[in-house]
């Protein structure tokens, strides 16, 4: 008989105080690789509903308590206190006054690593305003470097503030709980949509904070790579880099002749007259087609590939090999597609245990395991302490 596998958060009890996206991506991630988590929901709401909310609850218990209720409150800090992680993810002044800040949860569990994701930081001037993804994507400079020259803002497609605060804020917890190991104490981490959102600009933001440049819109052309972009063909787009060298990034679309043209003759004459050039090559590419293109590319080493809708991402071979979902039965029994963490450990694999519970649903079974008897879950779930199930979904601490 050999021993179950494991993910490496195993034994890791996670007390998930959050809503909407980032804290959520967070908890997910600490779920995935294992941890064990109990979702703490609202008895009065829920939380962001159908595909979306299924993908991000998954690996999940659910417990519904009303802290505004001291007996609710004193259920939710029974399960803290047993915790080795709390996440929220509220306006920073709010855990404070429902009684369940960090000063409160680690004078009570000093190995609590407690985290918590904010719209724009703990504190400061802008800290009590409500976070949004796309406000971080404006605010962090995203949506000034997005989108075709001279055509104002636009936002990425995908809500990636809450997603970087997230994986982030997974980090920062893995990093206090390595520590922990050292010093036996726990820690805040904490981070936010803002702070997460300028450190995803990355070169972006060093071209200004080093070089004094503020970085324009390139639509889909690389910002400082040229060629590399995207290209129409016949039956649609590819991208491709023309990294290793231009000779044969010309040779492989049969464009070899642009060398003798005095407008193309360097890379800075390229970049000065990058419209022409693009326009010569879509000349070229709108009689191929974009398989041929990607094949004919990555023969001679140069990077590309299709341009795909969703749909036709999944049906992409290599993303097919590569399993990147699962299906599961949600907490009313209908089957949902979940994808899986996208890193792969040999030993102790991340994992789809379960999908996404109903919220409320575990709540007997939860307060049961901290020593609840069944008169007190009785009492509590009377008085409107406690409940087994959330009402109305769609809420934003």
């Amino acid at each position: 008989m050999t021993e179950p596998v494991t993910g490496p958060l195993h034994g890791i009890r996670v007390v998930d105080l959050t809503r909407a996206r980032s804290g959520p991506t967070c908890v997910r991630q600490l779920a995935d690789l294992g941890a064990d988590v109990v979702q703490v929901a609202d008895p009065r709401s829920g939380d962001i509903a159908g595909s979306d909310s299924a993908n991000l609850q998954r690996n999940k218990r659910s417990v519904a308590l009303d802290l505004h209720h001291p007996d609710g409150l004193a259920a939710c800090l029974a399960l803290t206190d047993r915790a080795d992680v709390l996440v929220e993810n509220m306006r920073p002044s709010v855990k404070h006054r429902l009684g369940i800040g960090p000063e409160v949860c680690m004078a009570r569990n000093p190995r609590l690593v407690y985290a918590s994701i904010s719209g724009f930081g703990q504190d400061g001037p802008y800290a009590e305003r409500g976070g949004l993804d796309q406000v971080a994507q404006g605010m962090g400079g995203l949506m000034s470097v997005t989108g075709p020259p001279g055509t104002g803002p636009w936002r990425v497609g995908i809500a990636i503030s809450d997603t970087a605060s997230g994986t982030f804020c997974t980090q920062g917890v893995l990093a206090a709980l390595f520590a922990r190991e050292r010093t036996g104490r726990g820690q805040w981490v904490h981070t936010s949509l803002l702070e997460s959102m300028i450190n995803f600009m990355d070169f972006q933001a060093c071209r200004w904070l080093t070089d004094g440049e503020v970085p324009p819109q390139q639509g889909n052309d690389h910002p400082t790579f040229f060629p590399m972009g995207t290209y129409r063909c016949a039956d649609g787009y590819v991208n491709i880099a023309g990294l290793k060298g231009l000779d044969a990034f010309l040779g492989a679309l049969g464009l070899g002749h642009l060398l003798d043209d005095p407008r193309f003759a360097t890379d800075a004459d390229r970049k000065a007259n990058r419209d022409a050039f693009n326009a010569a090559c879509e000349e070229r590419l709108a009689a191929m087609r974009v398989h041929d293109v990607v094949e004919q590319c990555n023969a001679l080493d140069l990077p590309a590939g299709p341009v795909y809708t969703v749909d036709q991402v999944f049906a992409d071979p290599q993303v097919r090999h590569l399993d990147t979902h699962e299906r599961r039965p949600d907490g009313h029994g209908r089957e949902v597609a979940l994808l899986r963490y996208p890193v792969t450990l040999t030993d102790t694999p991340a994992s789809i245990r379960s999908g996404p519970p109903r919220s409320g649903g575990d709540t007997r079974a939860v307060l049961a395991e901290l020593g609840y008897g069944p008169d007190a879950v009785a009492a509590l779930l009377a008085s409107g302490a406690a409940a087994e199930g959330a009402t109305a979904p769609g809420w934003l601490v």
